[in-house]
């Protein structure tokens, strides 16, 4: 007996029609984001159904015993569905009956009703997907520098950018963005690129290089790691034909294997399979030179007679001397698929034997030929573009005739690719019309004929990047771009106004989100269902950022009205905390600490708040001891314990306090840096100074340096978000990285506040500007969101761990690149659910979305179909592993000092805080910073130019200690505070005495010895004697004290 968790789960989008009760309004398909015109079978009785309805429906077929089921014949299923029910038709039921009772048994079960009603979701799901018409934005002509044909596009993953290539060498390095970034000829020999042409480039992603080929008769291969310019690291000659189509596979279960297959202008379609690809593509020949940087030259010959033990070769010749456009090797075939313009072996299949190194032939003659084609591995069909300007469609296995032939074009078709999420075909003519089809029904849903060049003479490339949603055509040397619109209008949306910032509840296993509206709502996360939802938290202001007290059971709204707002999780506020006097101000982020709560932004002040005085219910804020060191406004915080606190600004300025004594000590920067004094060491040395009556000031040299430095009015060096490295302490200490800015720029920067120095800084989105960021718990992750929707995921564990003497400028892993949203990323949080590590991302396109680091497409909180988190995502289980070892080894290193922090705020019904394992609960602020031009404006106009502060200036005596030079003593490195301190009840606490357990007597020793011993066999004589002499001067001694004393008093 099916539960009906189980029903649910087992189809995530059957709660897109399970959660619609029985009306048919079109308001209920709104709810739902289903059009009336889409909504495919509204008015069937099993497509008006609701959950409710469907618990009904499974009590009637419950039994006592759970190992029987109930089965029940046509006439008794109407009358008890109409009566439990409670509505539609006995007309209906029948007919309900009568699809289900497929086999025509005369009865159905519960199994056999629930598989009919998620069977039926699911095709009408596909139906929905395939019928759906693609909206295209404006053709855009992108701006390159090539002078010749363009010859290939690809897309690098590891990098997230784009590659063209066109005939005479150039090789166009373009971003996310579609922004060239650089042009560079593919080899430094320009006579080489005078003579030759480049005929096609593949990426070889797992080994992070390029392979080019030139009409020289041979291929090169470029490493993309390189400082220099692509440098060649092997050239491939001796080859019998020019090789004008080249493709890669490798293995993603084993990088190790990879297959290069290219076709020539002699009907050869040959492929070099690599075994050892992650090791070395070829073996170093003997008669190599000694210089590592020169490129390798690797002979065909050596490699037919099998010299290299790393690869081996296939090939066969069964195109006759035609030109082989296109070629292709697919894993699910284990085959290679080629193809000419000739009418007989048009395509060409050369399946894999088991030796892996003999090929079967199957051959398919194709009237007139074609010009490309393409293999969709789930439908198992290769669509062909015909000269005779048909489409058609075949199955690998039939070479009689095709499956299908798509009829529309006026001219020969060129161009062939397919949709595969969609299930559907782009196809491309000579007279420049693009169709689209669908597959299923074999028919054209859209005709695209837009304003291409109107040269009859080109030649075209067509590549379709589906992750990102571009179609790339050129014609000669221009590019072309076709991008996918977003239907606003049908478009999931978790919030009605843009989504500021986003946290995650461990406690509660909720996702809490807040908008521009003053909305906040809570969202489960192994389901994404909506829970409840607060609004006019803060009148119509915005909600700028949120926070956790430690024990996840308060919830801090701040707001651009200037307060901050505590609420329990039933909404009911507390309090309300005044940061900006009544004022309209920009909090970007709260800080909940042990016995603080900060709140900065948008000042160059920290605002402080001690829940110990909580005693109302407006709060007024306190004095942050510790005075102004910032020359520009505070945008982020970040807290480590036991007592370090770090606040950015938007000067780039990082200044690291002491939490318990709140003053700064130290400020970082990437251009220079500068040593503080507290108030207390200003206010000593200025009183020494009056005392010795000195009129010279002795300023530091770090201060004088700091005054020379250019401060940076435009905010390209603002730091938009702080995080420590908590895993990393015990590194930290040794050299490695603990801090993580990242800032306007686009730049992350790693920092180590123990020496005080800048180690690593990479630029993580280029040209796109500020980004924020985020790290799970172990810090082996680390999660940037840019302006335009992008998120990249990147590996960090071993990133920056020891001190190097340069900095580091190379880029850590990229585990993943993609889009979630279409618009500017508030706020990042990385947790981990059901053993899943997951990154839920919120957005000003009014989204809250869920990933995961593998490459499945991201969950929108608000969809109609409701997930089951622990079957949707899937961790590698070596990342799984990492993560569980990484844990064990803190939970075995922790410091028994350490390990237990007790509380030292109220216990009462109002307490906010209680110290845990970590003592600080950091939630950064979901708004990325605005640079709107009022700020802009107003930090422009605000007076630049550096002025000391007082505390800066150390006064020299003129005593007679003049002479010495006296300086700023080290900082001291945090020390914890000793366990009776922290917690004095426990060991000067002054109770009753009956209270208090016994001590009991210790034994005597006499009662526990068991052996009875001697000195004299334990201990030499030497010893012994000693002992006795000792003694008896020590008697004699005594007397003659005794004697003189008895004298005295006579």
């Amino acid at each position: 007996m099916l539960k009906r968790s189980q029903v649910i789960e087992s189809n995530p989008d059957a709660t897109l029609e399970l959660n619609m009760g029985p009306q048919t309004e079109p308001a209920c398909l709104e709810k739902t984001g289903v059009s009336a015109s889409e909504d495919y079978g509204a008015g069937l009785l099993e497509n008006q159904l609701s959950v409710e309805d469907f618990v009904k429906i499974q009590q009637v077929f419950e039994s006592q015993d759970p190992r029987q089921s109930i089965c029940m014949p046509r006439e008794e299923f109407i009358q008890k569905m109409t009566e439990t029910v409670g509505w539609g038709t006995k007309e209906q039921y029948g007919d309900l009956f009568d699809k289900v009772d497929v086999a025509r048994d005369g009865f159905i079960d519960w199994d056999k009703l629930t598989s009919f009603i998620l069977l039926s979701l699911y095709e009408r799901d596909e139906r929905a997907k395939a019928t759906v018409v693609t909206q295209w934005k404006d053709l855009e002509f992108l701006p390159g520098k090539h002078k010749d044909t363009i010859q290939k596009v690809v897309f690098l993953k590891s990098s997230s950018r784009y590659l063209t290539i066109s005939k005479e060498g150039l090789v166009g390095i373009w971003g996310e963005n579609l922004k060239l970034q650089e042009a560079l000829p593919i080899t430094s020999d320009a006579t080489k690129l005078k003579y030759l042409w480049v005929t096609s480039l593949v990426s070889l992603e797992n080994v992070n290089k390029i392979a080019v080929a030139f009409t020289s008769k041979e291929i090169c291969f470029y490493d993309l790691l390189s400082k220099e310019q692509f440098p060649c690291q092997y050239k491939l000659q001796g080859l019998k034909g020019t090789p004008i189509c080249m493709d890669y596979w490798y293995n993603p279960l084993d990088p190790r294997e990879s297959i290069l297959s290219f076709g020539d202008i002699t009907g050869k379609v040959q492929a070099i399979v690599f075994t050892a690809a992650m090791i070395s593509l070829f073996e170093r020949p003997a008669n190599a030179c000694d210089d590592e940087e020169a490129a390798m030259t690797i002979d065909w010959a050596e490699l037919l007679s099998g010299c290299h033990k790393c690869c081996h070769i296939l090939q066969h010749t069964l195109h006759h001397g035609d030109w082989v456009r296109q070629v292709t090797y697919n894993a699910s075939l284990d085959a290679f698929i080629s193809s000419t313009t000739s009418r007989t072996n048009t395509v060409v299949l050369a399946w894999r034997e088991r030796s892996k190194k003999l090929l079967k032939m199957t051959s398919f003659h194709i009237a007139q030929g074609i010009h490309a084609f393409d293999y969709h591995s789930r439908l198992n069909l290769i669509a062909t573009a015909g000269i005779n300007n048909k489409v058609c469609l075949w199955n690998p296995y039939v070479i009689s005739k095709p499956v299908g032939v798509l009829w529309g074009h006026s001219a020969s078709v060129i161009a062939v690719q397919f949709f595969a999420e969609r299930k559907q075909l782009f196809s491309f003519s000579r007279d420049k019309v693009l169709r689209l089809w669908d597959i299923q029904h074999q028919l054209s849903i859209q005709r695209i004929a837009c304003s291409f060049p109107k040269s009859q003479d080109f030649r075209c490339l067509f590549h379709f990047d589906e992750a990102h949603g571009r179609l790339f055509i050129s014609f000669n040397n221009q590019l072309a771009l076709l991008a996918m619109k977003n239907e606003a209008g049908q478009r999931v949306k978790s919030h009605l106004k843009a989504v500021t910032c986003v946290l995650y509840n461990s406690l509660l296993k909720q996702v809490i989100s807040s908008d521009a509206g003053s909305t906040v709502s809570f969202w489960m996360i192994e389901t994404g269902q909506k829970i409840k939802q607060f609004t006019g938290c803060h009148g119509k202001a915005e909600i700028s950022t949120m926070a956790l007290d430690a024990n996840m059971t308060r919830l801090l709204t701040g707001s651009t009205d200037g307060t901050v707002k505590v609420w329990d999780f039933n909404g009911h506020c507390y309090h309300t905390l005044r940061v900006g006097q009544d004022e309209v101000v920009n909090i970007s982020q709260i800080l909940v600490l042990n016995k603080t709560i900060l709140v900065v932004g948008w000042e160059r002040s920290v605002t402080v708040f001690r829940p110990q005085n909580f005693n109302q219910f407006s709060i007024q804020s306190e004095e942050w001891k510790g005075g102004i060191h910032h020359q520009d406004d505070i945008l982020c915080a970040a807290f480590s314990p036991p007592q370090t606190l770090a606040t950015g600004s938007y000067d780039g300025e990082i200044v690291l306090w002491n939490n318990s004594t709140e003053n700064a000590y130290h400020v970082l920067h990437p251009d220079h840096q500068r040593q503080l004094t507290s108030k207390l060491e200003t206010k000593a040395q200025k009183l020494n100074a009056k005392k010795s009556g000195s009129t010279e000031c002795m300023i530091d040299q770090s201060t004088l340096a700091a005054q020379n430095f250019e401060i940076d009015t435009e905010g390209n060096n603002a730091v938009m978000r702080l995080c420590f490295l908590e895993a990393r302490k015990n590194n930290a200490a040794t050299g490695g990285a603990n801090l993580v800015s990242c800032g306007a720029s686009g730049y992350v920067r790693f920092w180590n506040t123990f020496k005080k120095e800048l180690l690593a800084e990479f630029l993580a989105h280029a040209g796109v500007g500020p980004i924020i960021m985020s790290t799970d718990k172990q810090n082996q992750y680390l999660t940037t969101g840019d302006p335009d929707g992008w998120l990249k995921i990147w590996n960090i564990e071993e990133y920056c761990t020891n001190s190097t003497e340069n900095r580091i400028t190379q880029t850590p892993t990229l585990l993943r690149s993609l889009r979630p949203h279409e618009d500017r990323i508030t706020s990042l949080e990385m947790c981990e659910s059901g053993g899943h590590l997951l990154i839920i991302s919120s957005s000003a396109d009014c989204r809250v979305c869920v990933t995961g680091l593998s490459n499945a497409p991201a969950l929108i909180f608000g969809q109609a179909s409701h997930w089951n988190i622990e079957n949707y995502f899937s961790l590698p289980k070596e990342d799984t592993n990492v993560i569980e070892s990484k844990s064990q080894k803190d939970n075995m290193k922790v410091n028994p000092l350490f390990s237990k922090e007790k509380s030292c705020s109220d216990s009462t019904e109002h307490s906010l805080l209680s110290e845990e394992n970590n003592s600080t609960h950091i939630f950064r602020s979901s708004e990325e910073m605005n640079f709107s031009l009022k700020y802009k404006k107003r930090n422009i106009c605000k007076k630049k130019t550096y002025k000391p502060c007082c505390d800066e200036i150390l006064q020299k005596s003129a005593s007679i200690f003049g002479s010495l030079s006296l300086g700023i003593l080290k900082e001291l490195p945090d020390v914890s505070k000793p366990e009776f301190l922290l917690d004095p009840d426990k060991y000067f606490k002054e109770g009753p005495e009956e209270d208090e357990p016994q001590i009991p007597d210790l034994p005597l020793l006499s009662e526990t010895l068991k052996v009875v011993f001697d000195e004299k066999s334990l201990f030499p004589k030497e010893i012994l004697n000693r002992e006795r002499h000792g003694k008896s001067l020590c008697q004699e001694t005594n007397d003659e004290v005794k004697i003189r004393r008895n004298k005295k008093q006579l």
